[in-house]
């Protein structure tokens, strides 16, 4: 296979070796994806300005939460990542372990967290959607706490679900429905086929079992994740959290500085500037352009995160001018695992490393610290 130069060729070949309701799940967005557009092109809006002859090689060490990372971005949450490639939430951990970054767990991993933290050595966060009544998080926050997970991310922006189109017209909700449409994108993909839906891990929402049982079928546990959608939960259900969870919290989903400043109040650590991918409210603003108002807003060592369109080095490093703290990585490593398995979810973070590299160097910033300092403006078209 051809090596991918960029995040895009990675895309390319995904949708070669992926079914269409499969792609679609992974690349889609809410509605008529204007959100989802919306996130990507507001990167091209931001200019930097080139600084020359300031010398020495570029460090992109992070700390945050006491913990030192090797580089300024994450392997985000997402959910269902075995439907890309067998195992597939293994293979990005390890992706994540071998480049020196943290990866997130997801609520909907294919594989449970206990198992991933006990193949893993790298950082690991653990993200929770707050469904159901309160013994539905408190059993998943002590799972995680007992795993050694070393931070919490909840997810409050999918208290209802977006209505995402591709996946409506594909029959997707969480769980494949054969028909004679998709058997036959199957059959059009025989290496997805056979090592995914006929292959020995076929994915299943593993983290859900211990509350359905270990016999439930694919549309019985899309059903009881369907049903779990809490839209009561507030800001008194996060401080019951903080209390709960020992070590950072943060929440993702932020998107004005009202709550940004609620978050704070309510005893979090940090939060995600996220509009989960424009998979939400369509016609909401894209995130990097959220994110200095909201900033402003805080004090001024308050971590901020941001995910959301990123698909080239330069964008991670245009949302550190603009004061985040670092990046989670969403669709640019599934598209390297739905590529090429782990070689592809690897081949992606490099491809964002290489490249966060060499826009560091051209605007003269050495550290992820001095790139606050960095000269960019935002012009509209």
């Amino acid at each position: 296979m051809t090596t991918a130069i960029n995040i895009e060729d990675l895309r390319a070949q995904a949708r070669r070796r992926l079914p269409r309701v499969v792609f679609d799940y992974l690349d889609g967005g809410a509605e008529s994806e204007v959100t989802l557009r919306r996130n990507r092109s507001s990167f091209t809006n931001i200019v930097l300005t080139p600084r020359i002859l300031k010398g020495g090689s570029v460090d992109l060490t992070l700390e945050l939460f006491g913990e030192t990372y090797s580089k300024p971005f994450f392997i985000g949450p997402t959910g269902l990542n075995g439907l890309y490639w067998p195992q597939g939430d293994l293979h990005l951990a390890a992706a994540a372990e071998r480049a020196g970054v943290g990866f997130t767990v997801s609520t909907a991993s294919n594989t449970t967290l206990e198992e991933i933290a006990r193949r893993s050595k790298g950082p690991l966060w653990f993200q929770l959607y707050p469904w159901g009544k309160g013994a539905f998080a408190d059993a998943l926050i002590d799972r995680a706490q007992a795993a050694g997970y070393s931070a919490l991310v909840l997810t409050v922006d999918s208290l209802v679900g977006g209505k995402r189109e591709r996946d409506l017209r594909h029959g997707f909700a969480h769980e494949i429905r054969i028909g004679p449409r998709t058997v036959l994108d199957g059959l059009l993909h025989p290496a997805w086929l056979t090592s995914v839906w006929l292959g020995p891990h076929r994915p299943r929402l593993e983290n859900l079992l211990d509350f359905v049982g270990n016999s439930a079928s694919d549309r019985e546990l899309a059903e009881f994740t369907r049903s779990q959608r809490n839209p009561e939960f507030s800001w008194e259900h996060v401080r019951r959290i903080r209390e709960k969870w020992k070590g950072p919290l943060l929440i993702k989903g932020i998107m004005c500085p009202e709550d940004a400043i609620d978050a704070q109040r309510a005893g979090v650590d940090g939060i995600v500037v996220s509009n989960h991918g424009g998979r939400q409210l369509d016609g909401a603003p894209a995130t990097i352009d959220v994110l200095a108002n909201i900033i402003a807003a805080l004090d001024r060592k308050f971590p901020v995160l941001l995910d959301g369109g990123i698909r080239r080095g330069s964008d991670i490093v245009k949302a550190l001018t603009l004061g985040a703290k670092g990046v989670l990585l969403g669709r640019a490593p599934l598209y390297g695992l739905a590529a090429q398995g782990e070689a592809g979810a690897s081949r992606a973070l490099s491809i964002l490393e290489e490249e966060m590299t060499r826009t560091m160097t051209f605007v003269g910033a050495r550290s992820v610290s001095a790139v606050s300092g960095v000269n960019v403006e935002t012009r509209r078209p």
